[in-house]
């Protein structure tokens, strides 16, 4: 679940973050795109897995052939239904 890191508010680990809002197949592939410096956060090469995110955050990560950015809305407490995760990001257009 998310916690509270330093007082900046309630934050979940970015492989977590990926996979329980089905950005990911699964958590151990999140977890290798962040170790090998494949995700940014607010523009920053991620390279280690339990990078905070947190409401408000921009994560940019490949997805397949193309490059997907996600505005973070709020922290699933759980893998929970593709709307329910849905409802966790709003996608960005990139260069649009």
């Amino acid at each position: 679940m998310a916690d509270t890191v330093s007082g900046h508010g309630p934050a979940l680990r970015i492989d977590k973050f990926l996979w329980f809002a089905r950005l990911s197949k699964s958590r151990s592939t999140a977890q290798k795109l962040a170790e090998d410096g494949h995700i940014r956060l607010n523009g920053r090469r991620v390279d280690r897995a339990h990078a905070a995110v947190r409401a408000g955050d921009l994560i940019t990560f490949p997805h397949f052939d193309n490059v997907r950015v996600v505005r973070v809305i709020q922290l699933p407490a759980r893998r929970g239904a593709a709307p329910e995760a849905q409802a966790c990001y709003e996608e960005l257009t990139v260069g649009g």
